[in-house]
């Protein structure tokens, strides 16, 4: 019985070939010859029992069954890689994995690092990113940031913040419409986002106003979409918030009714069981925890 991983060295060949765009381009990287490439290909192509590559004019071009192939044997070997530098006898690099949703990781996670770092510059915090609709939490990772807690009783959770929402516009359109009233906003264009049904609609309902609807009405698939598209001025959104205050902050957005919120969603830090605790992961989670803190407080 032949094992069930392909040849190593063909995969490794494979994904830098796929990735790369060509034999040719692989061949370089690697520091083989075309014909190395080639035939580590033939190699993998013959242990799956389908080709991978097809011939396009002069070039050899990966499929799109060998490119979606591709980039998970890419994401395995940076797990690979990942575990080898954390778990090696030398190691020396102080590593946090934090899983978190786009919106949040870019908009409140990221703009706060600083204040971590600037405290603990020897520590690499890693930050990869799911998208809301996912609820599943995929790879390897040391911390979670998530809308939903998993009932499998596998983490350690506690509720980092809560969002309240409320209109968001650029301060080039707050000018530009003179908006001064909640009636007003039915004159405007008003930015939706799939991953957030209802956003304005529980708004309206919140600020005592649940007939009002908008004179037109532009949608994106997701959050992070839409905030750009406000901050564009193509129209006016609801944004959540303690998560984008630096934005605020940064004069990229305004709050034309700052004291009409709504409830939001609840996000929770999650830490699997079994995962290693050093002291710097600690610290992190202790930095983490007060920063939710903060806001629940309204500091």
């Amino acid at each position: 019985m032949r094992s069930k991983l392909p040849p190593l060295n063909a995969l490794r060949v494979f994904e830098v070939a796929a990735r790369a765009g060509s034999y040719s381009a692989a061949a370089r990287e690697l520091n083989l010859t075309h014909g190395a490439v080639s035939r580590h290909i033939a190699i993998l192509e013959d242990w799956l029992g389908q080709p991978l590559f097809v011939r396009e004019g002069q070039s050899m071009v990966a499929s799109g069954h060998a490119r979606a192939f591709a980039r998970e044997i890419s994401a395995a070997f940076d797990h690979v890689a990942d575990a080898a530098e954390r778990y090696g006898k030398s190691r020396h690099v102080k590593v946090i994995r934090v899983s978190a949703s786009a919106t949040v990781a870019m908009r409140w996670l990221i703009p706060r690092l600083p204040l971590f770092t600037a405290n603990w510059p020897d520590v690499d915090v890693r930050i990869s990113t799911a998208l809301s609709t996912d609820s599943a939490l995929r790879g390897s990772f040391d911390l979670a940031i998530r809308r939903e807690v998993p009932a499998d009783g596998q983490f350690q959770e506690w509720p980092l913040f809560e969002e309240r929402n409320t209109v968001i516009a650029s301060p080039a359109l707050i000018a530009q419409s003179g908006i001064s009233s909640v009636e007003q906003l039915a004159d405007q264009t008003w930015l939706t986002t799939e991953t957030r049904p209802m956003d304005w609609e529980k708004w309206t309902e919140a600020a005592g106003q649940p007939a009002l609807r908008a004179g037109r009405t532009l949608r994106f698939d997701h959050f992070f979409v839409t905030l750009q598209a406000v901050v564009d001025g193509l129209g006016f959104g609801i944004g959540p918030f303690p998560t984008l205050d630096a934005d605020c902050t940064a004069g990229r957005i305004q709050k034309p009714f700052p004291d009409l919120t709504c409830k939001g969603a609840t996000y929770f830090a999650l830490v699997p069981l079994d995962a290693d605790k050093p002291v710097h992961m600690r610290d992190f989670t202790d930095w983490l925890r007060s920063s939710g803190e903060a806001h629940r407080s309204g500091k």
